[in-house]
């Protein structure tokens, strides 16, 4: 197996990295480091002997966090980050209707389950009660907590 990425190269999150039960002091599932984000490589090393894993230096939490090979890119490399990401809370914007009958009003809180680059921009999985809906960026908005 050869290495993507050198020590000391600058690299970017193309996906939600969270606890998988391996970093002490934090739940499992809790949010480590958002997609998006940079570091620095540290080392790396392989897993199960056919993955890569990466020990990335993230400056802006001083947290050093293992990635797997397929959750980074050069930082350097093109990148749009998107609106929102996967678990994040949401409103929604408008009122929802299925078949013209009301599904989702205007305000109801929501959970980001998939993020997706349609044809005409971000297309957005989100649930909203006992059901998902596939909604634009413009529908929803972010959930300050």
């Amino acid at each position: 197996m050869r290495t993507k990425f050198a020590l000391g190269d600058e690299v970017r999150v193309i996906r939600a990295i969270r606890n998988d039960g391996t970093m002490y002091g934090y739940a499992t599932g809790e949010l480590l480091v958002r997609r998006g984000s940079t570091g620095f490589v540290r080392s790396c090393g392989t897993f199960l002997l056919d993955q890569i894993i990466y020990q990335v230096h993230f400056l802006t939490s001083d947290m050093i966090v293992g990635c797997r090979e397929q959750e980074i890119i050069s930082a350097a490399a093109a990148w749009h980050a998107g609106h929102f990401q996967y678990g994040d809370s949401v409103i929604c914007r408008h009122t929802l209707t299925v078949e013209g009958k009301v599904a989702v009003r205007s305000g109801a809180r929501g959970r980001i389950e998939r993020t997706d680059q349609g044809e005409n921009g971000e297309i957005y999985t989100v649930m909203f009660g006992e059901r998902w809906f596939q909604v634009p960026a413009s529908a929803i908005k972010l959930l300050e907590e």
